[in-house]
């Protein structure tokens, strides 16, 4: 017998079968994450934005653009993102390099949508200006003249100088307005150039703490029990595990939905947003991977369902719920420049996309200052603001409200940074606030595009240390 040595596999093989296993496990990647989806989710944002940007807020597309890309995960696709706008035809399409494109349409009182078939793109015509002059009860006192309030005093016009300036090298701060109310009165204001007092801006997850509002007039009404189980159809089954699911669940973000949210576009909650054309049917199909009640994880879907349940209960159709919209919230708040956009189905989108000028956010903030009440009108439940300002499962989230009203360790940071430990604020990306001070009867309003990754919370800590410093003058 010859004695022969180990095989030895030719090298052409062996790259063949490296080659082929590479590809493979590409492929296999490529199936589980969906790096497709995550594009038209980027391309969907560019187009969402730029649409309702420039057609509800009236800015330039080169300036929404040039702001947009640089946000987190888009900035690496920004050589190879194209975008046209159609200002004629009220639209907004983006893509990268001509493929994964995403189209958005200008709906008038609706907003912008973004279309993933011919059905409801058309425009609907809403008689806003009937809508403001229904006035269901007497209005909020104005909070300040026409005129921009120049600040009381200069340790307030120094906070503002801050709030307003720009480091040296990106990321940038970008804020567009600061607002300051003192015992229901503007004591100061700042809007960047373009933007005025009567200008819609973008409020992102905002809009929860303004759906948070609805919720709360309906159980107000007694049209809603937050302690039922949510009227979904798709968990009518008592035998269905989502069937114990309650609105205060979906409220406080721990329905144990598979709907978390991280924003990179992988997410489910980026993909209902952006991909999405009836963002409430896709979100109540989600599966359940922890009981109801036992897990917090921040999640937009959770309230577009809770949008859903508005509409539903208004009657069914967008219009329903802007005229319970106009006239039981904005009128009487003296909220005149507001605008709320709804998915292609007619569902609110619930977890952004309101638009609402700086002072409009300011006068939502002293509806929860003043304890949901309006004058000598309640309009929320008693004790519905401290509620929504507790935190939920240990974690510093509310329900519509972030809140140091916990043990949290960034509850604790933030009250050592200067938050007020009764604080709460609304706070929505790229760092839009309401921070509500019950004790200094102040409300804070900051808007801007701050692309950080904690949307510029250093400035807004220090924005609430000096307005509190100065209004102790």
């Amino acid at each position: 017998m010859t004695a022969t040595g180990p095989r030895v596999v030719p090298a052409k093989r062996f790259w063949r079968a490296a080659g082929l296993f590479v590809a493979a496990l590409l492929t296999t990647v490529a199936l589980i994450y969906r790096p497709d989806l995550a594009i038209r989710v980027a391309t969907g944002v560019v187009a969402h934005d730029i649409c309702s940007k420039t057609f509800t807020s009236g800015f330039e597309p080169a300036a929404v653009m040039a702001e947009t890309i640089t946000r987190p995960g888009i900035r690496r696709i920004a050589w190879l993102l194209n975008e046209n706008v159609n200002t004629a035809e009220k639209t907004v399409t983006a893509s990268l390099a001509g493929i994964l494109s995403s189209r958005a349409v200008f709906r008038n009182a609706l907003g912008c949508v973004i279309v993933r078939n011919s059905a409801g793109s058309k425009p609907i015509e809403i008689d806003v200006a009937a809508l403001k002059r229904a006035r269901g009860s007497a209005p909020l006192p104005a909070m300040a003249p026409l005129a921009v309030v120049e600040p009381e005093n200069q340790k307030l016009a120094a906070a503002l100088d801050n709030a307003f300036a720009e480091p040296p090298s990106p990321p940038l701060r970008r804020t567009k307005a600061v607002v300051i109310v003192h015992a229901g009165k503007i004591i100061a204001e700042r809007h960047a150039s373009g933007i005025g007092p009567n200008t819609p801006l973008m409020g992102f997850s905002l809009t929860k703490t303004a759906v948070n509002a609805m919720l709360g007039i309906l159980v107000q009404q007694g049209r809603l029990k937050t302690s039922d189980p949510a009227p979904i159809a798709e968990w009518r089954d008592a035998a269905d595990p989502r069937h114990a699911i309650t609105i205060e669940h979906l409220m406080r973000m721990s329905s144990g939905l598979d709907l978390d949210e991280t924003g990179s576009g992988f997410d489910a909650s980026s993909r209902n947003l952006y991909l999405e054309s009836d963002m409430a049917v896709a979100a109540a199909n989600a599966k359940l991977i922890a009981a109801p009640g036992s897990r917090f994880s921040y999640s937009s879907p959770s309230t577009v369902l809770l949008g859903r349940i508005i509409r539903e209960k208004l009657g069914g159709k967008p219009e329903h719920v802007l005229e319970f919209a106009w006239r039981e919230l904005f009128v009487p708040l003296g909220m005149d420049n507001v605008t709320l956009e709804f998915d292609q189905a007619g569902n609110l989108m619930a977890g952004s996309y309101m638009f609402a000028s700086a002072r409009d956010w300011a006068r939502l903030g002293q509806l929860y200052l003043d304890d949901g009440m309006i004058g000598d009108r309640r309009i929320l439940p008693e004790g519905w603001v401290d509620d929504s300002a507790r935190a939920t499962l240990g974690s510093y989230y509310g329900a519509g409200l972030w809140t140091v009203r916990s043990d949290h360790p960034w509850a604790k940071q933030w009250v050592k940074s200067g938050l007020p430990q009764d604080a709460y604020f609304g706070s929505g990306d790229l760092g839009q606030r309401i921070v509500v001070l019950p004790t200094q009867r102040l409300v804070i309003v900051r808007l801007g595009d701050a692309v950080d990754p904690n949307g510029d919370m250093p400035g807004l800590l220090r924005l609430v240390r000096e307005t509190v410093a100065a209004v102790r003058l």
